[in-house]
């Protein structure tokens, strides 16, 4: 249903440099990037995704109004605790450290964090543990 989303930061060096050291946790990567020459001189962006596809986006323009929540797919429960460890490292604010949150369902594993712009970013795997 979605195609795309993206966010507008504060400060789009230290976001850029936020998401490409946790998007490769996940299995993702800057895919395209344009220059504020490219658009006209006022926005400058990057996307991040999978497969060549990008579908998360951070761009100039001053942090986006009040906090989203983005939800990011891991592929096991692995990737969710490199996801959390490497937005740790990067500057992250702790705002779930990973774990199973069975209210939603039994395999709901996910670990949420605060990205430089204050945005609540979940990484999830809805895999049962391996081996179970």
């Amino acid at each position: 249903m979605i195609d795309h989303l993206g966010l507008s930061v504060a400060d789009f060096a230290r976001a850029r440099a936020f998401y490409d050291a946790v998007m490769p946790t996940l299995g993702a990567a800057c895919v395209m990037a344009v220059t504020a020459e490219e658009t006209g001189g006022t926005y400058e962006g990057a996307g991040y995704g999978r497969g060549g596809k990008p579908s998360f986006w951070v761009g100039s323009g001053g942090r986006t109004k009040g906090s989203l929540h983005v939800a990011f797919v891991a592929d096991s429960r692995d990737a969710v605790d490199a996801f959390y460890a490497a937005a740790m490292a990067a500057g992250a604010t702790d705002n779930g450290a990973p774990s199973v949150r069975e209210h939603y369902h039994p395999n709901y594993y996910a670990a949420f964090v605060l990205d430089p712009d204050g945005h609540n970013i979940e990484a999830v795997c809805h895999l049962p543990p391996a081996g179970a």
